[in-house]
């Protein structure tokens, strides 16, 4: 035999082979349980819907979540189901993620708080600065009282609790303070939700201070475990089956700050002579809450403003 002859027997045998495995696994018949969708005998498609998996182990701040209780493991369970198929909003907090993350990381670090409260900033605003029903508002949902009394600044024109960086700086302020007070991080986030008069009392009364241990208001009774779930969501995004790209996401704002130490009489027209249009100016800076800006003696703020 030829080589020539037997090196074409060989190719066309191994075609034979190709073609017959393909066909195999083509015909094969699929077990329904493993398709995600039943197509019905008119058509339509029924999709099937699963539970994502909960994780054996997990902390929050380096406490841990005793997910060997049922009702913890049942409350995690609520929570994750519930954002897992909110898909729309948990996608545009990752795109989000990657733009204001990069601000709040290093200033919870800066201020010896540990990373997983940036999941508490999700949980209240999903990174939006947002105003509640109640008038909490900004990406940590400050109350008036509050802010004012962790040093933000109210006014007519000013509301600091829509400024990242300063609402981010209160907040830790906060979380140092209530950690300070009850010895738990665990505890610290969940005062941040009831109040760390509301949490103290609940505590003393209940003869508990371990979170797990307490009887709360409904909403506190959620929040830790919302936390929780976008913990894992966001700060396992591919395991839950999320996708977004470094090309999807949402890239930091390039800007340069100016720093005012003289009354702006017309934002508009300070944002012309400084290049940009006073949307844009707002957009940066949405702590502006008037057309002006008035500066006292001795005061300061920073711009933002374009590169």
């Amino acid at each position: 035999m030829s080589t020539k002859f037997r090196t074409a027997l060989y190719f066309a045998t191994g075609l034979l082979i190709g073609a017959g495995s393909i066909a195999a696994f083509s015909f094969r018949e699929i077990d329904d349980s493993e398709a995600t969708v039943e197509v019905k005998e008119d058509g339509r498609l029924q999709y099937k819907w699963y539970a994502p998996e909960l994780p054996r182990a997990m902390n929050f701040a380096g406490e841990k979540v005793p997910l060997e209780r049922p009702e913890v493991r049942e409350q995690l369970d609520r929570e994750l189901l519930y954002n897992y198929y909110n898909q729309y909003s948990t996608i545009y907090i990752l795109k989000l993620a990657e733009r204001y993350l990069p601000l709040v990381e290093p200033m919870l670090k800066a201020n010896g708080i540990p990373d997983d409260f940036k999941y508490l900033c999700i949980a209240e605003s999903a990174l939006q600065n947002q105003t509640s029903r109640v008038g909490a508002v900004g990406f940590w949902q400050f109350m008036p009282a509050t802010a004012t009394q962790f040093g933000m600044e109210l006014s007519d024109e000013v509301d600091e609790r829509y400024n990242v960086a300063k609402a981010t700086d209160a907040a830790c302020k906060y979380f140092k303070q209530a950690y300070d007070k009850f010895g738990s991080w665990t505890a610290a986030a969940a005062s941040y939700n009831m109040g760390q008069g509301g949490y103290n009392g609940q505590s003393t009364f209940q003869q508990r201070s371990n979170y797990y241990d307490l009887l709360l208001p409904e909403e506190t009774m959620r929040y830790v475990f919302r936390i929780l779930a976008f913990k894992l969501l966001i700060g396992e995004a591919r395991k839950f089956g999320y996708v977004v790209t470094k090309a999807d996401a949402y890239t930091p704002y390039k800007t340069r700050t100016e720093t005012i130490t003289s009354t702006i009489p017309n934002l508009a027209q300070y944002a012309l002579d400084n290049g940009t249009t006073y949307r844009t100016l707002k957009q940066l800076n949405p702590w502006l809450r008037d057309r002006k800006l008035t500066v006292r003696s001795g005061k300061s703020y920073e711009i933002l403003l374009p590169q």
